[in-house]
C-alpha cells in the first residue's frame, strides 16, 4: 500500500516537519505516479535497488510491494525516523535505511559489486551531480530510472543542437543510453514545485562508448561548454591549434552545442596525441 496525500500530510504534521526546500524536499503524494514509475523500471522480486532521498516513503512503498530489496538513503534525519515507521513490517532484508549524504558517500562500498537499479524522486539541488558521479564512479548502478526537473530531464536526454545539450549530455552518451519516460506534473508533488518534473531511464552501456583517456576527453568538453557561445577555435585555445581541429574532422568555426559523441571524443584523442 502506497501513501495518499492525506496520509503525508498526516505524517508531517504529527511530526512537525516542514519540507526543506534546502534538500530540495518535495514529497510525492499520488500513488498511481510512484506505481507508475515501479513499472517503468521494471522491477523484479528480489531486485536489488537503491533509493536516494526517498523521503516519506512513498516509492519505497511501492517498491516493497514489488518485492524489491531496497536501500533507502536519506540525509534528513527527522525523515530517516518516519521512514522506519512507514517501513515497520518490513524486515532488515527486505529494506535498510541509510543515514547518510548522497553526496558524500562511499556507494562501491554501501553496495557491493551485485547489480542495482537506482529508482528515485532526485532532490533538485543534487541531481545533475549526483547522475554524473554515479555513471564515473558506481559501475555497479546498471540502470536508473528517476525523476528529476524537467529542464534536468532534457539536459540528460539532449543530443547536439539541442537547446539543452551541454556536459552533462555527453557525459551520458558516454556511459549510458538515456530515454524520456514521461512528464510528470507539479500536482502530484507536496509541496507543489514551481517547475515540472520528468522521468528518465539510463541504461550503463556494458562498457563507455569510447576508450579514449576520459580525463582527456571531460577536459575538453568542460572547455568546450565552459564557453559554448564561441567557436571552437577560441574556446579550445591552450588545447588545441586551429589546424589541429581541422585535422581531427572537426571544423574549427563550430560551437561546442554542434558537436556529438564522436566528433569529442576525435578532439580528444588528438589532444592525447599531441601529448605523447
Amino acid at each position: 500500500m502506497t501513501l495518499t496525500r492525506t496520509q503525508v500530510r498526516s505524517l508531517l504534521d504529527r511530526h512537525g516537519i516542514s519540507p526543506k526546500r534546502s534538500l530540495g524536499q518535495n514529497f510525492v503524494v499520488e500513488p498511481n505516479t510512484v506505481r507508475r514509475i515501479v513499472e517503468l523500471a521494471e522491477i523484479n522480486s528480489g531486485d536489488r535497488v537503491v533509493e536516494i532521498g526517498p523521503g516519506v516513503g512513498s516509492l519505497t512503498l511501492a517498491l516493497l510491494e514489488e518485492g524489491a530489496r531496497v536501500t533507502a538513503v536519506e540525509i534528513d534525519d527527522v525523515l530517516v525516523g518516519v521512514l522506519a515507521e512507514v517501513t515497520e513490517g518490513y524486515s532488515s532484508d527486505q529494506v535498510r535505511i541509510v543515514h547518510a549524504d548522497a553526496m558524500g558517500t562511499d556507494w562501491n562500498i554501501l553496495l557491493g559489486d551485485a547489480p542495482w537499479v537506482l529508482v528515485a524522486n532526485l532532490p533538485y539541488n543534487i541531481s545533475v551531480p549526483l547522475i554524473c558521479d554515479l555513471l564515473d564512479d558506481v559501475p555497479a548502478i546498471g540502470e536508473m530510472v528517476v525523476m528529476v526537473q524537467r529542464e534536468v530531464a532534457d539536459r540528460l536526454v539532449a543530443g547536439p543542437g539541442d537547446d539543452a545539450y551541454g556536459l552533462p549530455s555527453v557525459k551520458v552518451a558516454y556511459h549510458a543510453e538515456a530515454r524520456l519516460l514521461g512528464r510528470v506534473p507539479p500536482s502530484v508533488f507536496l509541496p507543489r514545485p514551481r517547475v515540472d518534473s520528468a522521468l528518465v531511464g539510463l541504461r550503463r552501456r556494458s562498457e563507455p562508448a569510447t576508450d579514449v583517456d576520459a580525463e582527456v576527453l571531460f577536459g575538453v568538453v568542460r572547455a568546450g561548454f565552459g564557453q559554448r557561445r564561441k567557436m571552437l577555435r577560441r574556446s579550445l585555445k591552450g588545447l588545441l591549434g586551429e589546424a589541429a581541429i581541422v585535422e581531427s574532422g572537426v571544423d574549427p568555426t563550430a560551437r561546442a552545442e554542434e558537436l556529438g559523441l564522436d566528433q569529442w571524443v576525435a578532439l580528444a584523442s588528438r589532444v592525447v596525441a599531441d601529448r605523447s
